[in-house]
Formats: structure tokens, sequence, C-alpha cells
């Protein structure tokens, strides 16, 4: 485990309070978690050069072809569950800025409700969070750095996914892409709990994925179409239908 305070990457220093710890190969960086968390007194990233049992959203395969980022930050003390909730924001909000900062302005990147972020278009992270016990959280993380997987890997009208390495021609070694995503992450996390979550929910939005468009979000017993208007101050998706606004706790969205 390293706790090294230097600068790092492009992200400047390692971020003070936070420690890390990089493994060769794990079933998945989330179950690493749940292993580790009870003797934690602090937050911890946790790297995976390979995982065996990655996962996603609703327990689908998160594949991990090799070059590619998964990692999970385990956050103690991170409030009640939906003040938990709102950190797959200031997630997004620090992966936009970790590749702003690796890809300048060679691709478009795009914050997609609740926990995706687009290039040009196509899907290159996903956030997973974990509640845990006594109040720690996880955050999973998965990126397509080095390559995507294939459109048929993905469900019928899921956005495809797509790499940094294919879009930007950037390739960024792992742990290199953490010594940026960590810093970003702790001074959106500082921000969040300064500030509260109104200049979060600020910030999104201003790189919101189709905000103003009409989007379709899939619950599990019905499909609701409307116009993406905005998120509310507890981070749901709030559509303007044919029937009034409808305020969104949780949902696939699909454009």
């Amino acid at each position: 485990m390293s706790t090294d305070p230097t600068t790092v990457g492009a992200g400047g220093a390692w971020p003070d309070g936070y420690d890390r710890v990089l493994l060769e190969e794990t079933d998945s960086t989330m179950a690493e978690a749940r292993r580790r968390a009870p003797e934690l007194g602090g937050p911890l990233w946790i790297l995976a050069r390979h995982q065996t049992a990655g996962h996603g959203r609703r327990g689908r395969a998160w594949q991990h072809p090799p070059g590619n980022f998964a990692a999970t930050l385990v956050l103690p003390g991170a409030g009640d569950p939906a003040q938990a909730a709102l950190r797959s924001f200031t997630t997004s909000l620090a992966l936009y800025d970790a590749f702003v900062a690796r890809c300048g302005t060679r691709g478009q990147f795009a914050l997609k409700w609740p926990n995706d972020v687009l290039l040009n278009g196509g899907k290159v992270a996903g956030i997973l969070l974990e509640a845990l016990p006594g109040g720690t959280l996880s955050i999973g993380i998965g990126v397509n750095l080095s390559q995507a997987p294939g459109a048929d890997t993905v469900e019928p009208g899921a956005t495809p996914p797509v790499s940094l390495a294919q879009e930007c021609d950037a390739l960024v070694p792992p742990h290199s892409f953490l010594d940026t995503l960590a810093p970003a992450f702790a001074t959106w996390e500082q921000r969040f709990l300064t500030y509260g979550f109104g200049p979060v929910r600020t910030a999104w939005l201003d790189r919101a994925a189709r905000l103003g468009d009409t989007v379709t979000a899939r619950l599990p017993n019905e499909e609701v179409t409307g116009r993406f208007l905005s998120i509310d101050d507890a981070g749901h998706l709030v559509l303007q239908t044919p029937a009034g606004p409808r305020t969104i706790p949780a949902a696939d969205v699909y454009f």
C-alpha cells in the first residue's frame, strides 16, 4: 500500500488523507472494498490491473480488457443514504475533470444521468455506488482507457461503449489515471462537504448530456418519456411529460 504524497501525474499531488492500494488481480474491487472496509480509518482507493468478476449496475457484467481502469474508492463517514447517493455526481465531475486533463479538447465529454460519462456520444466510464455497514460507501469506477467492449455486449438501445485511446489518441495507464482522478475527486468532495449539493448540482447540469432533449427513463415496471428538464436537490431526474413534470429517483436513461 502506498501513501506517497509527492506530485503524481497530471492531477497534481496525491490528496492528503486518502490511501491507495494496487492489486495485480482480484475478483472485483467492490468485493475487495467490502472485505477491507471494517478496518479502515479513512478513504482508500483500490485499483486492480485485472478483475475476474467485475460487475456494473443491476449485476450486469463489466468487461475489463487489459489496460482499462477498474477501481473502487472506499469512503467512510459518507452520511445517510440520501447524502451518500449524491457522490455519484461528485464522482462524475471528478471523472470529467480527469478526462479533460488527459484528453484536452480532443474529446467532447458529457455526464449522463445517473452515473455515466460520455465521450463523443459513447460511454467511456461508469460508476456504481454500494452502501456498506457503518455509513461507509464504496464507489466503483470503470473506465475504458485502452479499449472498449464490443457493441454486442450492451443491450439494444444502450449507449455504445468507446475508449479514451480510440477517441482521444491518448493511451493512459490505469495507475496514472488514478493519479489524476484522486485529486479531482478530493476537490469535489471538499466542495460538497463545505457548500452542500447546490454548487455540485449546478456544475453537473452545466456538463449534462441531452439536457432539454427528449429521453426515455426505463424503470422496472414502466418507461417514461419526456424532456430532460433538470435534476432536483436530491439528484433525481426531472422530466417534462405530457402529464406534467415527473421526478424519477432511479432508472436507466436512453436517448
